[in-house]
């Protein structure tokens, strides 16, 4: 007997305490980590690099980051900023602001040269108080003073822009985003298996056991952020992805113990054959799909290490709960699971037993015919079609998107980011330079500070003005330098690396013992995606190595665990293609709302590809396993496909339709981060679920034939993580009874 046999055998015949024992789990999880406390991560050092060398200077200095903001006093027609007008309105402005008791270190435009080249616009600069987190939380009450300010002031434009309004535009657009998306996906997740099932409890099981398990993870979670920290994207994409794998895995439950309950064992018998196969396909998916994620952690980033760690915790304990909890109620309730079913979405055949002889799609009966006669044709054309989808992959661009690509320019806050961009290039998005001495004052420190912001400015990496901040008490000081490429992203990175490479070396870097990072959006995002793009093959190659090596244990054949790994690279491939289609090259945009970003976005590559290879062997563990079964019971090979196809179509399709239904509500969010995400996560699930294992699946091992079951001598050594489907209990034959257990509709699931 296998662990997941067991585990459901004791579940069952100890229900109570099992359905008891995971509430308690639930209620203490959820109470111990709101008592800890969720501790969050400090962006500046998620990561390795300048960013992170600069905010330990910082913070080993006592020295907190502040929010810089800026206000934008911009004559209309002709004025000039010598007007007294326009010097009248920036008094207005400093007055305004340092007034609300929120800012620090307000400046005046005369006095630091904040004045545009053509004398038209001119910027007051101040620091938010306290922590620059919080900083966007606390701006309100600035941006309606400088809005009064503005309504004093009609024949100027009076604009507010900076780390914490900008901040909060995002903050705001991206909460908004996932809230959408988060109170939309359990909604939608019901009404699918509503239909599916025609009955409500039946319905509600799946969605229960995700939602207690995302309960439970958000309470370990909160504990385990005290060693890793987590962020609230961690906690966004721990709901989905609990959301997908709890409906998946109780699908897959639910819908074999329905099934041999129609063919006539008890309720017992019923769920100990859902057990000893559905559970043990629950087990290696899980695990699978722990692995995957566990690739973020490999990332050296925090928001991956978070959002592994994250989904890594809601899927074990999805995991647990689905071969535990799930047969215990199917126990308690027996017949009671159809209760509440939907009069018009029953319209079952009166025929239990014909239902029980042949619980199998009639559509992909249909489908399959051709593919198993035909099996090379079927092979060629559908993998030449994905492999045509995959090809723009190739010539894939990643970036770090800008606040403008993000959210559009329609947006307030972002016309007045362009609008400063346009009279200081580069005065929105700086780069900083965190000096740090052994003594700041020291005649040579001094020196090379000079030399640093006037070749700033003489080798074109900047136009100025070169600002300095001292900090003598700490023996710190921040060079500020606006970057000459604006937003073009292209050419301010061109300015960093100047910066860092020529401008440092020869000015700062002659100083023995200092140290001078470069940080600030521009470098930040470059060293983001350098760190990603680093990242790549480790994590390609751990995900795959590993999962290799589970479906190999766990089905002692070298050609499925091959298979499984090439038919889940084509589908990723074919995800990555659409997304440079769709968001690259424009393919299609205006369809799904994507404005020209010209680029898939950096994070998204490695973070699709975990997700996918992850989700996608739910789908494969689960057919596999059927058609291993009815090949250990006599069926020939075409036979055993056609039977696995055919008898979990129902169910992977109602599981890959609630998926594409959640990642879809993230394809139409306003973020196109968040656009980009939702599209290749549908898409590829639509592909995995349809062209890999309705089509590329049967009729590759259809190719296969016998060999699909090859395992070298060698490696017969190896743990056998299999079970004996065998000596499974064959559907008894008894008289049916005059109102039978309903199941329903197999085609639907």
């Amino acid at each position: 007997m296998g662990i997941a046999a067991a585990m459901g055998g004791w579940s069952a015949r100890h229900r109570w305490a099992a359905v008891g024992g995971w509430l308690l789990f639930v209620i203490l999880a959820m109470f111990v980590g709101q008592s800890a406390g969720r501790v969050d991560l400090d962006q500046d050092k998620s990561m390795s690099g300048e960013i992170n060398q600069a905010a330990t200077i910082k913070e080993n200095a006592g020295l907190k980051s502040a929010a810089g903001e800026m206000v934008l006093i911009q004559a209309k027609g002709s004025g000039h900023a010598t007007d007294p007008a326009f010097r009248t309105a920036v008094a207005d402005v400093m007055t305004a602001v340092k007034g609300t008791g929120k800012v620090t270190a307000v400046t005046s435009p005369y006095d630091t040269k904040a004045v545009s080249a053509d004398q038209r616009s001119a910027l007051v600069r101040f620091d938010m108080l306290g922590l620059a987190d919080d900083a966007p939380d606390k701006v309100q009450p600035v941006m309606d003073a400088v809005k009064k300010v503005q309504s004093q002031h009609t024949d100027l434009r009076i604009e507010e822009f900076g780390d914490a309004s900008g901040g909060k535009v995002l903050n705001d657009a991206f909460g908004s985003d996932f809230k959408t998306a988060e109170f939309s996906a359990v909604p939608v997740a019901l009404g699918i298996l509503l239909i599916a099932f025609g009955a409500l409890v039946a319905a509600l099981l799946p969605v229960a056991l995700a939602m207690t398990a995302f309960m439970a993870a958000g309470g370990v979670v909160a504990m385990v952020s005290h060693i890793i920290p987590m962020s609230d994207t961690a906690n966004s994409v721990m709901l989905l992805v609990g959301l997908a794998v709890g409906v998946d895995y109780c699908l897959f439950y639910l819908r074999r113990e329905r099934e041999e309950r129609a063919a006539g064992h008890d309720g017992q018998t019923a769920i100990k054959i859902a057990a000893a196969t559905s559970g043990r396909a629950i087990l290696i998916s899980g695990i699978t799909v722990i692995v995957a994620m566990a690739g973020m952690l490999f990332t050296g980033i925090g928001d991956f290490k978070a959002m592994g760690l994250a989904t890594m915790i809601v899927v074990a304990i999805a995991m647990f709960g689905s071969v535990t909890v799930l047969p215990a109620l199917l126990s308690l309730l027996g017949h009671r699971v159809e209760k509440g079913r939907i009069p018009f979405l029953n319209r079952g055949r009166k025929n239990t037993a014909r239902r029980a002889a042949n619980p199998s799609s009639r559509f992909w009966k249909t489908v399959l015919g051709p593919v198993l006669s035909h099996p090379k044709t079927a092979t060629v054309m559908a993998g030449g079609a994905l492999l045509v989808i995959a090809l723009p992959a190739f010539g894939m661009k990643t970036a770090n998107l800008s606040m403008p690509q993000e959210l559009g320019s329609k947006l307030p806050i972002i016309q007045t980011y362009e609008h400063i961009n346009e009279a200081f290039p580069g005065g929105p998005d700086q780069a900083n330079v965190v000096v740090k001495a052994d003594d700041i004052d020291a005649p040579a420190v001094k020196k090379a500070i000079a030399a640093f912001r006037a070749e700033a400015v003489s080798s074109g990496a900047s136009k100025g003005p070169v600002t300095l901040t001292v900090h003598a008490a700490q023996n710190v000081a921040q060079i500020d330098v606006p970057l000459a490429g604006g937003s073009d992203r292209a050419k301010a990175q061109d300015n960093v690396r100047t910066l860092r490479d020529h401008v440092r070396p020869d000015t700062l870097g002659k100083v023995d013992g200092l140290q001078a990072p470069v940080t600030g959006g521009t470098a930040g995002s470059m060293d983001f995606t350098a760190k990603i793009t680093s990242s790549v093959l480790p994590v390609f190659a751990f995900v795959t190595v590993f999962a290799f090596l589970l479906m190999l244990l766990s089905f002692r054949s070298l050609t499925i665990a091959l298979t499984s790994i090439v038919l889940n690279l084509l589908s990723v491939g074919a995800a990555y293609g659409i997304l440079s289609a769709v968001f690259q090259h424009g393919w299609g945009a205006s369809l799904v709302g994507a404005t020209g970003t010209g680029a898939v976005v950096a994070w998204l590559p490695l973070f699709l590809f975990v997700i996918l290879f992850g989700l996608s062997m739910d789908y494969h563990v689960f057919v596999v396993s059927r058609i291993r079964e009815a090949k250990v019971r006599g069926m020939s090979t075409r036979g055993a496909i056609e039977h696995g196809i055919t008898t979990t179509a129902g169910v992977v399709t109602s599981a890959a339709v609630i998926m594409v239904a959640v990642f879809a509500i993230f394809g139409t969010l306003s973020m196109q981060s968040m656009k980009q995400m939702g599209v290749g996560l549908a898409f590829a699930v639509l592909i995995d679920a349809t062209v890999i294992r309705g089509v590329l699946l049967p009729a590759v091992m259809s190719l296969l034939g016998e060999r699909n079951w090859y395992l070298p001598r060698w490696m017969h050594r190896l743990p056998d993580m299999t079970h004996d489907e065998s000596t499974l209990a064959p559907p008894p034959v008894v008289a049916l009874p005059e109102e039978p257990y309903r199941d329903q509709v197999p085609d639907r699931v």
